[in-house]
């Protein structure tokens, strides 16, 4: 345990600053997984709507610092070919 002040607060927003990007990487996965339940149901226009909150999850995420932009990328990648599959 730190003594000092500061090091006790860092504590504190670490621990803080963790929760919320557990919480936002489960929000993404929740995301891409309705997104892949939709085009694996075969349902196009469910597909489609997931589809746009997904990207837009990645994207926010990789914005955030949660995802590398390159892996972000290859996941909207997959999500576009398994999309335009399903047509």
């Amino acid at each position: 345990m730190p003594n000092i002040k500061s090091a006790k607060k860092r504590v504190l927003v670490a621990q803080t600053k963790a929760a919320q990007n557990k919480a936002a990487r489960s929000a993404l996965k929740t995301d891409i997984k309705k997104f892949e339940a939709a085009v694996a149901e075969g349902n196009r226009s469910e597909a489609d709507a997931a589809y746009k909150v997904a990207v837009k999850a990645v994207d926010k995420a990789a914005a955030k610092g949660l995802l590398h932009r390159n892996n972000a990328a290859n996941k909207k990648s997959k999500m576009t070919v398994k999309l335009s599959k399903l047509a």
